[in-house]
This record gives C-alpha cells, sequence and structure tokens, in this order.
C-alpha cells in the first residue's frame, strides 16, 4: 500500500484505540489510555523504550508521561512511570480524520477481527509472576471481622479512623471487549478519571476513579478530601442526600489531613470550599476542595511535595497514618498493588492530575480482581461497611461480568 498516494478514511475511536493497545502489546511496550472528569477527549501514551521505570516523586523534573505508584511505599518512595514516547489525543465523539491518523497504521492496516482476537488471547495468559492469580475473593466473614477489629482498635484508642478493603474476584463475560468496555465507562461516568494502564510483567488495570490527589494546572494547586458514600437515589439524588454523622466526621477527618499537611510546610493561603455532596456513578460523597496559588505563596513545588505527603490519605489509610497502616498490613490477606495507590498523566500540557486509584479493577490470568474499601470510624457497622464495598465493586464489575 503506497501511503503517498491512497486516501485512508475515517475510524472510529474504539477501532484506532483498540490498533494503539494491539500494537503495543505485540511490542511489549507500556501503554496508558485515559479520559479527565468533564473531558471529552481520550489521550493515550506508549513507552516504547522498552525499560520499566521508577523515578522519585519530583514531579517537575519528569518528561511527559504518566505515573503509577502503589498503596504501600518502597523504601526509596519511587513510582512506575511510562515515559509518552507516542502521545495522541482524541475527541471521544468524533470519528478519527486521515490527517489524525498514526503512520503505522495506515501501513500496517490489521484487520480489526485479528486485533480483538489477540487483545483477547493476551488477557488470558498470566502476566504478574507473584501469586495475585490465587488471590481468593474476600468472605464476608473475615472482611466483617476486620471491620470489627478496626472499631475495637479505635475505641481503644490506637487509632480514629481506619480503611479495610476486600478483594472480589470475577469472570468476565465472554463477549468482554477491553475498549469498548473503557468507552463505556467514559461515557457512564463523565465526571471520573476513566484510565487503563497496562506495564508488562508489572499489572493491567482498568478503572474510574473520583478522586484527585493532587493536580497542577499553570499556577494552580489542587487537591480534594472525598470520604463518605451512599447509593445515589431518585430524580435528584444530591437533593436527596442525608448524610450521618458518621459519614460527616469521616469526611472531616479527611479534610483536617490535608489541612495538617498544609501547617507542616507552613503553607496558610489556601482556598477551602465545601463539604458538598457530589455523585460518582450511582454513588454519592462528600467532598471538599482546596485551592493553592503556587505564584502568590512563591511555592512552584508544592504537587511533588503534597503528593509526597498526602499519600495514602486518611480516605484510604486512616489516621494516624503510620497505626493505620500498620493494622492494615497486619489484617489483610491480599496485596492491595496499585489499589488505592496513585495515577495519572504528568506534564502533559502544561497539566499533572494524579489521582487515588480507586474504583478499580486488574486484569489478570483471564479473570478480573475488583477491589473496594470502607472508611471505618467508631460509629461504624460492619454490615453496612460490606454492603458499600459491595456497592463500589459494582462500579466497574457490572461492566466487566
Amino acid at each position: 500500500m503506497d501511503i503517498s498516494t491512497a486516501q485512508p478514511k475515517t475510524i472510529c475511536l474504539e477501532e484506532f484505540i483498540s490498533w494503539k493497545l494491539y500494537d503495543a502489546l505485540k511490542g511489549g511496550h507500556q501503554i496508558a489510555i485515559w479520559k479527565s472528569p468533564k473531558s471529552t477527549t481520550v489521550q493515550v501514551i506508549v513507552d516504547k523504550t522498552e525499560k520499566i521505570k521508577k523515578v522519585d516523586l519530583d514531579l517537575d523534573q519528569l518528561p511527559a508521561g504518566f505515573i503509577a505508584h502503589t498503596f504501600s511505599q518502597d523504601a526509596d518512595h519511587k513510582a512506575y512511570f511510562l515515559k509518552a514516547t507516542d502521545y495522541i489525543k482524541l475527541d471521544l465523539d468524533m470519528p478519527i480524520s486521515p490527517e489524525e491518523l498514526d503512520e503505522d497504521f495506515l501501513s500496517k492496516q490489521t484487520k480489526h477481527t485479528e486485533i480483538k482476537d489477540f487483545i483477547k488471547n493476551f488477557w488470558q495468559q498470566n502476566h504478574v509472576p507473584k501469586t495475585l492469580s490465587d488471590t481468593a475473593s474476600s468472605t464476608k466473614e473475615d472482611f466483617i471481622n476486620f471491620v470489627s477489629a478496626g472499631i475495637s482498635a479505635i475505641n481503644s484508642g490506637e487509632m480514629a479512623k481506619v480503611v479495610p478493603s476486600r478483594v472480589k474476584k470475577i469472570k468476565p463475560k465472554s463477549n468482554f471487549d477491553l475498549i469498548k468496555t473503557f468507552l463505556g465507562l467514559c461515557k457512564a461516568y463523565p465526571n471520573t478519571f476513566v484510565n487503563f494502564f497496562h506495564i508488562p510483567n508489572i499489572g493491567t488495570w482498568l478503572g474510574a476513579t473520583p478522586e484527585i490527589l493532587i493536580k497542577t494546572e499553570g499556577k494552580y494547586f489542587y487537591t480534594m478530601a472525598l470520604a463518605g458514600t451512599q447509593r445515589a437515589q431518585g430524580d435528584n439524588p444530591i437533593k436527596n442526600a442525608a448524610w450521618t454523622q458518621k459519614e460527616i466526621e469521616e469526611q472531616a477527618l479527611v479534610s483536617r489531613y490535608i489541612v495538617s499537611n498544609f501547617k507542616k510546610i507552613r503553607l496558610r493561603e489556601y482556598e477551602e470550599n465545601g463539604p458538598k455532596t457530589v455523585l460518582a456513578g450511582n454513588l454519592l460523597h462528600l467532598r471538599s476542595d482546596f485551592r493553592v496559588d503556587m505564584e502568590a505563596t512563591n511555592f512552584p513545588q508544592l504537587g511533588a511535595v503534597m503528593l509526597k505527603l498526602l499519600h495514602p490519605t486518611s480516605a484510604v489509610c486512616g489516621t494516624p497514618k503510620d497505626k493505620a497502616m500498620e493494622f492494615i498490613l497486619k489484617h489483610e490477606k491480599f496485596d492491595r498493588s496499585f489499589f488505592s495507590g496513585f495515577i495519572g498523566p504528568v506534564n502533559i500540557e502544561n497539566q499533572t492530575s494524579i489521582y487515588v486509584n480507586l474504583r478499580t479493577a486488574q486484569i489478570l490470568n483471564g479473570e478480573v480482581i475488583l477491589y473496594a474499601g470502607a472508611g471505618v470510624t467508631e460509629d461504624s457497622n460492619p454490615e453496612k461497611e460490606w454492603e458499600e464495598t459491595s456497592l463500589k465493586c459494582e462500579i466497574i464489575g457490572k461492566f466487566i461480568q
């Protein structure tokens, strides 16, 4: 095929992203695909350096790329980093014009059915040489005992809050299509960070998280305190929301945690708005938003500094952080891996947006592992915490089963 004279047709977004994923997987490359909250564009980066990289969290020193950090911290506090050797940004609702088509795509023109079959077969293999493939779904009894132990520890004064989590292993439906599922999540959850990333021999993850950990755009720094969960109900779920004292206090703990970290670095000039009720998928949460003018405060490195201080937040770990982390590592029977860690694009178009990796699933060995946690305080009810994690698993799980 002479690509200099051929007139390529427009193609749909699903077909083109499927090809980009196929090309990356076949080449053994790392890839990240995402849609930001309230955005109408899908962004894709492929790292063709053929090297798995871990980097320091000095965000302003990094090239354009995508970062992924586990829940627990390494001794060196480093994160996986996908360098954007290839980058493309596409409109979610528009066919792709000839000018946007990748030259490799034009020259290779692999059949769409062959691409789909390759991707489907790829997920049937185990790409992570760990015991994760042996992870069993958490039983209700185990989780309720975990929550009850957390309440006892809180009542005895060891902690103010802890966030137990559980896993649910499911089999994808027979016609499961990764890119169709990704695009379905984009349409169903427009206010979330819909994401997929694959790092060979490390992990393959798909999710739609509502929670910003840190964001820098131009001269502004942003973060949020998101906690409290209830099912969205009725025609106007935000108006119908009624929060219990337990949920209000749980969210207030997260806000106080952010403010305490501002105080650690002697930052006093910040805007705080909230808490307010927000909708994320079929769930409601309480959220407070924080903004800092990095120029006015003369703090250009605030994003990197706060990232190191905040993770893991009390929304995914507990308060105080060290005691809650110790309790979780002692009682949880699985490795959270990237669940409740952080992920997101770095230095893409003058913006860095790092999200807490919630509402997420790991694709592994032909199966999918769903992860969900619940904030436990002295007023928690173990049965209701189980129900909350079931609702959270459903957000991604219903698109896969």
